[in-house]
Order: structure tokens, then sequence, then C-alpha cells
């Protein structure tokens, strides 16, 4: 703004630096002052503040105002916490004026109706508790300019695209509808008639030239504005009266669709029926009863003959136009369903309830595919794009979300990924041809392959000597990593086939990290809890069979077909193969830091005194017999009979109790000579004692 235009004379020849200051007020009127002689230099000739009906002083005009540095304009906030920027614009003439650059609104109230405008759906229009409908911009997401004009709140939309311009319908508790050129940003058209709060507005689908309100007084209204409307010479809102009123319902009229065909219209109410009228003369079709709710929306589909309604019952319902019979109901809300729309050429649909909840449902399966949870109190409001199905949804919680369908999206990413495990997985087939174990051990986890990994670990295993390679894997792997690779273990460690190879990479883990390292793991006491009872299986499995060969080469060697330094050698050779297996660092490490048991897994195994097995107990006599010439050592090996049936060839005794030795006189003895020794088999419980004597 020019500062030297408005001042008095004097004060431009002394050269005082001029003072500026605004006021506004509860009228929403801004004014701009000079502080000489209280001169008023502008004034706005309307307000952009929400001037409240019921004469709330803390609802309406501003409540605080400034002007903002090097001349940016000024800034007013109102009392419904929105913040209006406005520029200084000065014409040739030097006269100026304020306009409004941009809204920022600090709170919605509760949103009760959504429409997007145009066929390019570029702005949403929001109805919320306020006497003003708000056009948004969809690609910041501000608010633009309001639309005033009705004395009560806004309850419904509805827009439609007549002759280029684009026309929204509003409807609220003052009982009228109006007909707002969003270009113009005027309204065109008001139509009274009703004697209740009007809920309910729906355009023409194919002439777009009428429309139809329902209301709490029970009665639907056709409304034709094509013959007055006249965009070129619009000076005022032009009166429109109604073509066809009939009472419809018994209670109010919650929601309004007409056909696609423009030949039917559908009404939901509060009196828990939808009813199916003909046009133009609002002749009744059908009474669609069946909610035990009232029903809160109403719908035609866009490629059947059939109607969808939602209700407070929970349920949605599709009818059939024919017999208005009932031909599916979708039941998966927890509370009323508020709003429920058609989707993808009629073929899905969604809704949206009191419960915040939004759903995806397939008409053809009766599911619902997908649920959503992004608000946090009822939705009652939602809408659909025609060209781009973007959703939007608003509700009690002051929130609006904007929706995208990301089918096309998701199908893309999914592609993505699978040509990039392709990739990994001919990488990892590389690499074992090329035998890089690292490369081929690490792909294998970014793969989550385990069957991959056993066949690499086989591998090592088969070689043995992967020490260096497994080492180099180990110490590479983060805490998830390998809390995954003791799974895996766990896992392989359950089945004899793959026991060996869980065990050396076992051996190799407990040998590269120390203790502090793997305590750290989340959830390491249960993944040794896992391991510990196979890991003891299997050792038993082995101790057995060692124990099991000293028999058979002692009776080798009594049978000379072993000499008794073979004899040391193969029992010896059998040592070395078999080792400190790693189940014994496991036991050591399990009852260092989770202490359970007292007896070690070998003790727990003997004490069991398990008998369905085959079990070599094979305890050593303690007393020797010392005489002058040499000394004799005597060993007792208990061993099932149904394992020595075959060797000895003689039918079972049964004998219990600890008894059995002092009743083994009576019983049958047999010796078998072989060689130079001497078996003696005595029948006692389910036992025979075989007594080897050199």
């Amino acid at each position: 703004m020019n500062q030297s235009r408005g001042l008095p004379e004097n004060q431009k020849k002394s050269g005082a630096a001029p003072v500026y200051f605004l006021t506004v007020g509860e009228r929403g009127i801004v004014r701009i002052w000079y502080s000489e002689g209280a001169l008023c230099l502008y004034e706005q000739k309307s307000s952009d503040a929400i001037i409240s009906s019921d004469k709330d002083e803390l609802k309406g005009g501003f409540v605080s105002a400034v002007l903002l540095p090097l001349a940016q304009g000024v800034l007013c906030v109102t009392a419904d916490q929105r913040f209006l920027f406005y520029n200084v614009d000065e014409s040739d003439e030097g006269k100026c004026d304020l306009k409004v650059s941009k809204r920022l609104i600090g709170y919605n109230e509760e949103i009760v109706d959504l429409k997007f405008l145009g066929d390019e759906e570029k702005f949403l229009a929001v109805a919320t508790n306020l006497e003003q409908v708000r056009m948004y911009d969809l690609s910041s997401m501000t608010c633009v300019y309001e639309l005033p004009g009705h004395t009560d709140i806004v309850l419904c939309l509805d827009t439609v695209v007549f002759s280029g311009h684009i026309l929204l319908a509003s409807g609220s508790k003052d009982h009228t509808v109006r007909i707002w050129d969003t270009e113009s940003k005027s309204c065109v058209c008001v139509a009274a008639g009703h004697m209740g709060a009007v809920g309910a507005v729906a355009f023409s689908k194919k002439a777009k030239n009428f429309f139809v309100s329902g209301s709490s007084d029970r009665t639907i209204k056709v409304w034709s504005f094509a013959s007055v409307l006249d965009f070129g010479g619009i000076s005022k809102s032009i009166k429109l009266s109604s073509q066809a009123a009939v009472a419809a319902h018994d209670k109010d009229i919650n929601s309004v669709a007409v056909a696609p065909n423009d030949s039917l219209i559908c009404t939901g109410s509060q009196d828990r029926t939808a009813r199916i009228w003909r046009l133009p003369d609002l002749v009744p079709v059908l009474v669609l009863r069946g909610h035990k709710r009232g029903v809160w929306c109403v719908e035609f589909s866009p490629v059947d003959q059939c109607v969808m309604t939602a209700s407070g019952d929970k349920t949605i319902k599709i009818w059939a136009l024919s017999d208005g019979s009932c031909l599916k109901t979708f039941e998966g809300h927890t509370a009323s369903v508020l709003r429920a729309s058609f989707l993808t050429r009629g073929t899905q649909f969604v809704s949206s309830g009191a419960d915040g909840l939004l759903k995806l449902w397939t008409i053809k399966s009766n599911e619902c595919i997908a649920t959503f949870d992004q608000h946090e109190d009822k939705i009652w409001a939602m809408a659909v794009g025609k060209k781009t199905e973007m959703l939007a949804t608003g509700g009690s919680d002051s929130l609006v979300n904007l929706w995208h369908d990301c089918t096309a999206t998701d199908e893309e990413e999914a592609l993505l990924k699978e040509e990039e495990a392709a990739l990994k997985d001919q990488e990892l087939l590389n690499a074992l041809a090329d035998t890089d174990y690292v490369k081929a051990i690490q792909l294998a986890f970014e793969l989550r392959r385990p069957y991959k990994l056993l066949n690499v670990f086989t591998e090592l295993y088969s070689k043995g000597h992967a020490q260096d390679q497994i080492e180099k894997v180990i110490r590479e792997l983060g805490k998830e990593e390998l809390k995954l690779l003791l799974e895996y273990l766990r896992e392989w460690n359950t089945k004899p086939k793959f026991s060996h190879v869980s065990q050396f990479v076992l051996f190799q883990l407990f040998n590269f990290l120390p203790p502090t390292e793997i305590i750290e793991v989340q959830g390491i006491s249960e993944l040794l809890e896992g391991l510990i009872p196979y890991a003891q299986r299997h050792y038993s499995r082995l101790d057995r069979l060692m124990r099991s060969t000293f028999l058979l080469d002692y009776t080798l060697s009594s049978m000379s077909v072993l000499s008794p330094t073979e004899t040391n050698l193969s029992s010896s050779n059998l040592l070395a193969r078999t080792g400190d297996p790693p189940y014994a660092q496991i036991d050591q490490f399990h009852q260092t830091h989770f202490p359970e048991p007292n007896l070690t897994p070998r003790q727990s195994l003997l004490d069991s005194g398990n008998t369905d097995s085959v079990e070599v107990t094979a305890r050593r006599d303690k007393k020797k017999r010392v005489s002058a010439n040499n000394s004799e050592k005597t060993t007792v090996a208990e061993v099932k009979i149904g394992d020595m049936e075959n060797a000895f060839d003689e039918p079972d005794v049964a004998d219990q109790g600890s008894s059995k030795h002092k009743r083994a006189s009576s019983k049958k003895r047999k010796s078998i000579a072989l060689g130079n020794a001497s078996v003696k088999r005595i029948a006692s419980g389910n036992a025979v004692t075989i007594a080897l004597q050199a």
C-alpha cells in the first residue's frame, strides 16, 4: 500500500513517519486506520469470517489480526480457529482492497458430507457443522474458498456438471436447498418448500436438469432448474418451485438416490424401510423391508438392476428391482453402517460405519477383502470419484482422509520383488557352483531359504575343512539373523536325517561366539530348550551304537577273527571319529546361563529307566579280585531279551523285582563256548545277564 495516499497535507509536508493500524471485531470486518485525525483508510464491504446465527459472540467474527512484516499483507484469526491471509491489491486509481490469498483451517468440527467437484475432481466440497460449504484444493489440501448463504448447518451435498458449469447442491437445517456455481462462487438457485431440515439431495444422472430432495418432514420433492437457469445474466438467486412432492415415509428421510437412467429414485428412512418411486410423478413401485434399524444410505448399481442399502442394524443389503427381494446380505461392521458406495463398475463396494472402520467388499464372493482403521470416531461422510475412483472419508473426528487405489502399484511391487528374488536365486546357484559358500549363505539368509541354507551347510560338512568360512559368516550375522539361524538349527535338529549338519553348525557356533554375545539373542532360552532334548536323543543313539561295537569287537576277537591289537584300534578309531559332540557344549552353556536340572543329559538318560528302546547300561563291576598271578575284571551287561533272542535262540522267562539273582539258580542255564571265552545266560525278568569272563 502506498503510505502517502490518504494522508493530510500537513503530515505530508512535515515528513513525519505515518502510523497505521487495523481493527477487527465480531462483525468480521477489517478496517485500516491512520493515527492522525482518526482517518479510516480502508473498510471491507463484506465479511470473510463466519457470523453465527445463534448470536454467540465466541463463534462469530475475528478475534485477532496483525500486519505482516515486509508488506506481506494481513493475517486475521477467526473465532472458529481459522487463519485468513490477505493480500493488498491496489488499482490504477489509487484505491486498495484486501483479498484472501490463503485459508488455514484449524478445526473442521464434525464432517457430515463430502463430494468431489467436476470431471477432473481437483476440488473437494466439505460440509461441516457450519453454515458454509468449504472448498478444498486436493493438490495442497488447503481451503481455497467458502460458500456462505445458509442460515443453519449444512447436512448434505451433491454435484453435477450442467452446460459446462460445475453445480453444487447443498441441503441445510434452514429447510432450503441451494444450487451453487463453483466458477462464480455464487448461489444461483434456492429451493424452499420443505417444513423440516433437508437431509438428502441427489441430482439427475442422465438428463442432469433436476434434483430430488428428502427432508425430516418425511416428504420428497422433485425440483427442475433447466428452464430458469441462465449463467450469462445471473445477478441474484432464482427461487425454484417443486415439480412433484409426496409423503414418502413415516420417519425422517436419510438418503435419496436417482437411477442411472433417471427412471426411478430410491429413498431410505429411519422407519427401517427403503422405497422405490417412479419419476416424474413419484409413483410408488416397491417397498424394501428387512432391515431392523433405520436405513442410512441407498445407492443404485451402475450396471445391474439392483439397489444397495446400508442400515443401523450393522448390515448392507442388495435388493432386486424386479420384485424387491433381498439378493445378498453383508455382515461385518460392529456398529451402524452409515455410508456405502459401489466401486469398479459394480463388482465391489466400500462401506463406512459408526465403528470408525472402512471396509472393502467383493459382491460375488460376499467377502470383506480389506478393512481400514484410520478414523477415531463415526464416519459420516464418504465420496467416491467417478473418474479416478479416489475415495474421501470424513467423520466426527474432524479428519478428512483421501484413499487411492493401490492395486496396480502393489502388483507392480510384487512383480519387482519376484524378479529380484529370481536374480538372487540365480546368484545363489552361481555362488554354489563357484564354491563361494560365504556369499551363498548370505544370499540364503536374505532370501529366507532354509532349505538352500541346509544344502550349503551340508556341502561344507562333507568337505570337513570349512571352519574358516563358517566362522566368517557367523561373525557377520546380526542379532536377528543369529536368532533366525538358531531357529533353523532347532528345526533341523528334530530330524535324524539332518541332525549331523545341525550339530556341526552348532559346534562351530558355540566355538566362535562368546557366551556374552549369545545370551543377548532374543528368546535364546526357548531356543536352547528346544535344542537340548533332541541333542540328548542323538547323543544317546550314538553312545549306544558305540558301546554295542565293544561287544561286537570282543565277540569277533574271541572267535579269532580280530587280533587284540586290531580290536583296540577299532574301538579307539571309533572314539576318535565320535569325539566330544556339540551336545556337551550346549549342555554346559545351558547349565551355566539357564540352570535348571542337576543331572547332566547323559545321567538323566541313564537314570530314566527307559526299557522301550535297546539299552546297554554296561556298568562296571567295582569288585576287583587280585591274585598273586594275575587280576581279572568281570563285566556284566544287561541287554533286552528281544534284541538278543536271535543270538541265543531261547525263550524268555519272566521274573520281576530285585530277587532276580536269588532265583537265578532255579532257572535254566546255558553255556556257550566261544573260543577261549565262556558266556553264561541267566533269564531274569525282562532282561538277561551275560557274564563275559576272559
